[in-house]
């Protein structure tokens, strides 16, 4: 009997990660019944996270939320609470660009989406009593700087005239001070940031310049975008320091290894981080904001890994089929499916790559088999109009190429 773990990611826009993980195992069993399939549907904090803890993580619960979207409407969302007391709270299902784009969503805001909601998600979860988070900051809207999900957790941002700033970029734009006494404490186990980028707040590489077009600014509201951000980032400093120095927040950071449970570690102080940390850029500046709130920022794939144990669940298979929507020349530099390909290779075990298409400039030397879903179906259009129906034929491709144990 052959032991294979299916570690995919969301197949973006098209078919989340638990249900993509599914339909590979459906396929892979109807060509080899007898073998075990093992599901570990994978996330880098952005869109599917919450439902690879769901699937991953038994007696885990959704939490149901209401929340003030990007479009500025109430929207119903959910985190999740683990059975250690862990709450995790999604961006992309609270404050995401999916949630603009899809029916109804309006179309990009690019100054006046915000976090808002995100942060109204894990004020639900603190007033819950969890005593960790972990927050997937993946697929954002808004270039806001996590103003919005500060402001819902009990800072004050104003304007030159006192009154509160409006919400998204516009507010950023607008603000002259930021107040952190009234925020709320990181719960007791502290709060880790799940980043799928590394990119810094400001500058040519930060939030604006990088992800800004995407979220509709043109070159001139990306200018316009990075000093407010650069100014933000000395107002929201001095707010923290403040706030530290009065004794209003703690900083108790989680760490996470793959020897056992979470483990709580010394504080770092506020001069630890600043505008130009790694991943400070995630999720327009959402990073940046996270940090100032005493949380720590890490790699996406990784914690989300060691959170879902997948290097157990590898230990002993004998394949890891994993995959993304589009992997292409950039999907080597920590996209999921790579990350899971280290792991397995540091297990001893072959990957194999189920991807919605394989760029000619991609690099899949890590993977001992791959499948293109578009050249499966025949045409981009095709594998989008029924991903999980092409999920299903790539499983059962690889099923019958791989050799019987």
């Amino acid at each position: 009997m052959t032991r294979v773990v299916v570690a995919v990611d969301s197949f973006k826009g098209s078919i989340g990660a638990a249900d993509a993980a599914a339909a590979v195992r459906d396929g892979w069993s109807v060509a080899r019944r007898g073998d075990e399939v093992v599901l570990r549907p994978m996330a880098d904090g952005g869109e599917g996270t919450l439902d690879a803890f769901a699937a991953a993580v038994p007696g885990a619960r959704r939490m149901p939320v209401t929340v003030c979207g990007p479009h500025g409407r109430e929207i119903p969302a959910s985190w999740l609470l683990l059975p250690d007391g862990t709450g995790v709270v999604e961006l992309a299902s609270t404050s995401g660009i999916e949630l603009l784009q899809a029916d109804g969503g309006g179309g990009l805001r690019p100054w006046d989406a915000g976090t808002r909601g995100f942060g109204e998600a894990i004020a639900a979860a603190l007033d819950h009593g969890v005593e960790r988070l972990v927050l997937g900051i993946g697929s954002s809207a808004s270039t806001d700087g996590g103003v919005g999900a500060l402001t819902a957790l009990g800072a004050r941002f104003t304007d030159a005239a006192g009154a509160p700033v409006a919400a998204g970029l516009r507010g950023v734009a607008t603000l002259a001070r930021a107040d952190f006494s009234g925020l709320r404490p990181l719960p007791p186990g502290g709060a880790v940031v799940l980043a799928d980028v590394t990119n810094p707040l400001c500058g040519p590489a930060g939030a604006a310049a990088v992800f800004g077009p995407q979220k509709g600014l043109d070159a001139e509201g990306v200018a316009a975008a990075d000093a407010a951000l650069a100014r933000f980032a000395s107002l929201v400093s001095a707010a923290a320091a403040a706030a530290e120095r009065a004794g209003s927040r703690r900083e108790r950071p989680l760490r996470i290894d793959h020897s056992g449970p979470a483990r709580q570690h010394p504080a770092h102080s506020a001069h630890v981080w600043d505008a130009g940390t790694p991943g400070a850029g995630a999720a327009g500046g959402t990073g940046f904001g996270l940090l100032a709130w005493g949380a720590e920022l890490g790699p996406g794939a990784e914690r989300v890994a060691e959170l879902i144990r997948l290097a157990d669940a590898i230990a002993g298979a004998d394949l890891v089929i994993t995959g993304e929507g589009s992997y292409d020349g950039q999907s080597a530099a920590g996209k999921v499916p790579a990350f899971v390909a280290r792991l397995a290779s540091a297990a001893g075990v072959p990957a194999a790559l189920v991807a919605g298409r394989i760029t000619a400039d991609a690099d899949i030397s890590a993977f001992a088999a791959s499948v293109s879903l578009t050249e499966l179906a025949g045409s981009p259009e095709a594998s989008l109009a029924a991903p999980a129906d092409w999920l299903r034929a790539a499983g059962a491709q690889l099923a019958e190429a791989a050799p019987a144990r």
